[in-house]
């Protein structure tokens, strides 16, 4: 059963479980400020406790980058968030901060942020509360975007089998609402970069009939959101990877509807 906030004015309505989280509040500002209709269930982001200390402003949407540990390059790509924050901006009507944030898996920073993000290309392993809190954190209404930056894939999926165990990931339609929310991109995850020659996946791990993460796979996305002349890729590339990425913002602003 619903539970629903009406915001006069703003033609935004929410459910919400007495008042919204912060993740919903980060969310639904930034989605004002874009002008877009978001609906929250309560069912699906009950309240979370931790303010968001630390991050940019709640007036701001702001993608955080996940720092974990096991000697994969968490960091690689730097350029990447703050591009796609700019082409959010200019594109899409929302109010994107500058720079990225970044958030241990542990951290009780976690709960408040609405969109985590991670790559890399080697090892990735998470510590017993690592697992805990991350599985905590999309129970409760969180999301991750997990992008393949070729050699994190083994590892990721292993420790998504200990941070969700039951959970399979499943290669999602192209008329799915997330190729589309924005940008109609009729086939799917686009390919950046070669990898293994195979085709670019969108794979995504679901909750209880919610998206909870999606990860991009022999796609590269990240590599496609950094400045042009790092990896030289055409035109053409760098803005599908963009306007895949604020595919996923968006959608993930209207609720993940």
């Amino acid at each position: 059963m619903r539970s629903r906030i009406d915001i006069p004015g703003t033609g935004l309505t929410f459910g919400a479980p007495g008042r919204l989280n912060p993740p919903a509040r980060r969310i639904a500002r930034a989605a004002k400020l874009a002008g877009m209709a978001v609906v929250l269930l309560a069912s699906v982001v009950p309240v979370l406790t931790f303010a968001a200390n630390g991050i940019a402003g709640e007036d701001l949407f702001q993608i955080a980058r996940l720092k974990y540990d096991g000697g994969g390059d968490w960091y690689s790509n730097p350029s990447s968030i703050p591009n796609l924050h700019t082409f959010l901006r200019a594109e899409c009507g929302i109010d994107a901060a500058v720079e990225e944030a970044v958030v241990e898996p542990s951290s009780p920073k976690l709960s408040a942020l609405p969109f985590v993000y991670m790559n890399g290309h080697g090892n990735i392993r998470f510590s017993e509360r690592d697992v805990e809190s991350l599985r905590h954190y999309l129970e409760t209404g969180g999301f991750l975007l997990a992008d393949d930056n070729y050699g994190m894939d083994a590892s990721f999926r292993r420790e998504m089998k200990r941070v969700l165990p039951g959970v399979e990931p499943v290669e999602l339609p192209w008329t799915h609402p997330i190729y589309h929310s924005h940008f109609s991109l009729p086939e799917g995850l686009p390919k950046i970069h070669e990898h293994d020659g195979k085709p670019a996946q969108g794979l995504g791990y679901s909750l209880h009939g919610r998206l909870v993460a999606f990860y991009s796979y022999q796609a590269d996305l990240g590599d496609g959101w950094e400045d042009p002349d790092v990896h030289n890729d055409p035109a053409e590339k760098r803005l599908a990877a963009l306007r895949m990425g604020a595919n996923i913002v968006v959608w993930r602003l209207r609720g993940g509807l």
